[in-house]
């Protein structure tokens, strides 16, 4: 048998760093599940490029891996400085200028790309720059003028982000770029599309539907950063199929005393409403300038692994950092770590009731037979990999093997914590002698040995999307053949 299975999943995010020869074929061995492309960076070209090298990457490898698309969404950015930064001292007077024709900032104002700020702002308004480094009290709002008054020391260089205090800015979701992104993406048949900033549920249908549009039938992601996504959590979550815990947004406009308890908060709803949820941001930032994590890394990270967070994800740590490969090694050992001390014990009697699906329905009864008879594994034959995604929502220690013959649905199943998807094509074949045959190809990849009890889930018709409505108790005979349990 090989070595224990690692559950939760690691998105590493792709950039400067990854690109130099035989970088990314580390990353993949060292245990990379989706890749991340920061669309806020970067053409169409260089995406597709990428795009091509992580498929090939992962096909030499025989691994599994997906690909995110994060589009850049409507961050609000200062603009240039005459000498590209500026020191600025707490109680220095400091100009934002919103019109179009603004020149070169300097040590008393600089240029604001977003130019309906001063519709969005009031006197007394807080506004936090580069991820809360710098602040700023807004004193009067004149024309296109907003004057302020600097709340902390530093230096603030060109293109910084912009955030109040609080949220309430009234950007919408998505940017004409990022449509034209959405269409790029599609294109790509990348596996996730992130929707970054979205306010509401109506953010995420609408992406959905340009990316359909497009042709592309990728798995939306929110990314939940702004205030305002907060109150609305629920209806974004239900909305979309993956929320991700985007914390450096969130943190400054929330505030970050605030961010422990909504990170929670987060991945509890995400469960709560059968959805894949990452947590992201910082997560082993020290790592982009040194080889090993802090302390508080470490326990971040385990910490959000104890809470049930489906993936964890690297920014900076592989973009650009200098340690690209020790940041995932780290990571993957992180999880396992915290994996050890998770808490499996589902309570069934909190589950909920009336069901409408078979395959959810499938999935609660596959969890409750695997809790209480200890099987070795849960095989689930797939064609959407939505039947993986249900049974990932029971906790267990038994590993989900999510066996599809479609790319696609494999690909989405690499965002899924506890869920192992395998290349399998049952075309043709009886549900029994499927059943067979992935239990024989589970043995011989080792993943299986003889006296082992498996459940299987399947459907009466095979091939047919949202059909899983049978389950089978299995064991592991000679030569991997499924046998009936007969007496437990």
């Amino acid at each position: 048998m090989q070595a224990p299975l690692r559950r939760t999943k690691i998105l590493a995010t792709l950039g400067p760093a990854t690109d130099a020869p035989g970088v990314l074929d580390e990353l993949i061995r060292a245990g990379v599940n989706v890749v991340r492309m920061n669309f806020s960076h970067g053409t169409p070209e260089q995406h597709g490029a990428r795009v091509h090298a992580v498929r090939a990457a992962a096909a030499k490898q025989g691994r599994e891996v997906g690909i995110l698309a994060d589009l850049q969404g409507p961050k609000i950015r200062i603009e240039k400085f005459a000498n590209d930064k500026v020191h600025l001292k707490v109680g220095d007077k400091f100009s934002l200028i919103c019109r179009a024709n603004a020149p070169l900032g300097d040590n008393t104002q600089v240029a604001c790309s977003y130019l309906g700020l001063v519709n969005d702002v009031n006197a007394g308004d807080t506004l936090l720059l580069d991820d809360g480094l710098m602040a700023l009290t807004v004193l009067s709002v004149q024309g296109d003028s907003i004057h302020t008054e600097v709340l902390t020391d530093g230096y603030l260089s060109n293109r910084k982000g912009l955030n109040r205090l609080g949220g309430g800015l009234s950007l919408g979701a998505l940017t004409e770029q990022d449509k034209e992104h959405i269409i790029v993406a599609a294109k790509l048949e990348v596996d996730f599309i992130a929707v970054s900033f979205c306010r509401s549920a109506e953010d995420m249908h609408e992406a959905r539907r340009l990316a359909k549009e497009a042709g592309s039938f990728a798995n939306m992601v929110a990314k939940i950063e702004r205030a305002e996504a907060i109150t609305n959590l629920d209806e974004i979550t239900i909305a979309s199929d993956v929320v991700m815990v985007a914390r450096g947004d969130l943190g400054v406009e929330i505030g970050d005393a605030e961010l422990p308890g909504l990170q929670k908060k987060i991945i509890r709803t995400a469960l709560e409403h059968n959805r894949v949820v990452i947590t992201a941001t910082q997560m082993l930032q020290s790592m982009v300038d040194n080889p090993i994590p802090t302390r508080a890394e470490v326990l971040d990270v385990a910490n959000s692994v104890i809470d049930g967070t489906d993936a964890v994800m690297l920014s900076a740590e592989t973009a650009s950092g200098n340690y690209p490969v020790k940041a995932v090694e780290a990571m993957v050992r992180i999880c396992l770590g915290a994996e050890r001390q998770f808490h499996h014990d589902t309570d069934f009697e909190a589950a909920p009731r009336n069901l409408q699906r078979a395959d959810q329905a499938i999935a609660m009864a596959t969890m409750f037979l695997a809790e209480h008879i200890q099987v070795r594994a849960i095989i689930a034959l797939t064609e959407s990999g939505g039947t993986a995604r249900y049974l990932s929502r029971f906790r267990s220690t038994a590993p989900i093997f999510g066996l599809s013959k479609h790319d696609s649905a494999r690909h989405k199943m690499t965002m899924v914590r506890d869920v192992f998807p395998i290349n399998f094509d049952s075309t043709g074949l009886p549900t029994r002698e499927a059943a067979r045959s992935a239990v024989k190809k589970l043995f011989d990849m080792g993943l299986l040995a003889v006296d082992d009890r498996v459940v299987l889930t399947s459907g009466d018709s095979m091939e047919q999307r949202g059909a899983t409505n049978t389950l089978r108790l299995l064991v592991v005979g000679a030569e991997g053949r499924a046998e009936g349990l007969g007496d437990l």
